[in-house]
């Protein structure tokens, strides 16, 4: 078996492409080709020197790669995802892993019957700042965990809604951005169990919502807040804060907070705030910044998917995983309709 693992991306949106540029760049993969029906797709293989082909079945029976990087439309995720599983490539899906939680566990369900390692795009998990604040948070050093704060704020320019399904229903900031910052709570302070959200649309007047607000009920007993909008003009995001796209301009500011009874971390930039003897509020506070090397996660997601594939690695964020946290997104939406807290089924 050769070392180099074949990699075949399908969907040549901006995801798509970038994770298609990223296997060109990276060693011990290669891009073996690029599925997408429109001609944008084929001159994007073209571009990257990758076979193209227009349907999935077509390239799974001309070119079976080694592992399946799925980036189309959230609704497509299932039949493709099933595709792969039916061939026996190993799949990363982007997030979220379907767009309905019934279609998720079609999914997960398919592939640990089979035993096919399937993958979810919550890349950044992947971020070496987060595995260093996730030991933190374990090693104790935080004490008892009792409150979280989460920020997704910022501004969208208009031009982003030109786009048609920009403007529908499951295309907001919910979907689309805190399904990620609900992905890292959840992976740096355990399950959610429960929310109570709001949800409002009363800035662009679009089908979707531009802003949302919840509570949340950890199984460990930590409560925590979290809010979005993208019609806000600050610096609290991961986008902006993180450093990890450099799309975006970075600022020096948090979007992350997790409180414990022993100490409080902020991230991105991973400050541990402790007592220096006894804890008080009478009493100074003590900060220590954790170094993170800059490497993108995105980069690094691909390396672990080449290591799941050569079955040298268990996936970090497995199809059960993004289940789950698609739970608790699909709760969110279901508790801001209905005006009331809901239950994140186990």
């Amino acid at each position: 078996m050769s070392d180099e693992v074949r990699i075949a991306v399908v969907g040549a949106g901006l995801i798509g492409q970038r994770h298609s540029g990223l296997i060109r760049q990276q060693t011990g993969v290669s891009l073996c080709a690029v599925v997408d029906p429109a001609d944008a797709g084929k001159a994007a293989a073209l571009a990257l020197d990758a076979d193209w082909y227009p349907g999935m079945q077509q390239m799974l029976e001309m070119a079976k790669p080694d592992g399946i990087i799925i980036a189309t439309p959230n609704r497509m995720h299932l039949e493709h995802g099933l595709a792969a599983i039916a061939a026996g490539v190993p799949v990363l899906v982007e997030k979220p892993v379907a767009d309905t939680v019934a279609a998720a566990q079609c999914l997960v369900r398919a592939g640990e019957e089979a035993g096919v390692p399937v993958l979810v795009g919550h890349h950044r998990r992947h971020n070496p700042l987060i595995q260093r604040a996730k030991a933190v948070v374990e090693s104790g050093q935080l004490g008892r965990l009792v409150t979280v704060h989460g920020f997704f704020w910022l501004f969208k320019p208009d031009d982003y809604f030109d786009v048609a399904w920009r403007r529908q229903a499951g295309a907001g900031p919910i979907l689309i951005n805190l399904i990620h910052d609900l992905d890292l709570l959840r992976y740096l302070c355990g399950d959610i169990v429960s929310v109570q959200a709001m949800s409002a649309n009363a800035v662009r007047g679009f089908q979707v919502e531009d802003t949302a607000a919840a509570v949340l009920r950890f199984g460990n007993g930590a409560i925590g807040t979290i809010s979005a909008s993208d019609t806000v003009v600050g610096p609290w995001s991961w986008e902006q804060t993180s450093g990890e796209n450099p799309a975006y301009p970075q600022t020096d500011q948090p979007c992350y907070m997790i409180g414990g009874t022993h100490g409080s971390l902020a991230l991105p930039h991973g400050e541990v705030w402790r007592n220096a003897d006894a804890r008080s509020w009478w009493e100074p506070l003590q900060v220590n910044r954790m170094y993170s090397p800059d490497k993108d996660p995105l980069r690094l997601q691909i390396e672990h998917f080449r290591a799941v594939i050569r079955g040298q690695a268990k996936p970090l964020v497995s199809g059960r995983e993004g289940l789950r946290t698609l739970q608790v997104v699909e709760a969110l939406i279901r508790s801001a309709d209905e005006g009331c807290a809901v239950a994140v089924e186990p």
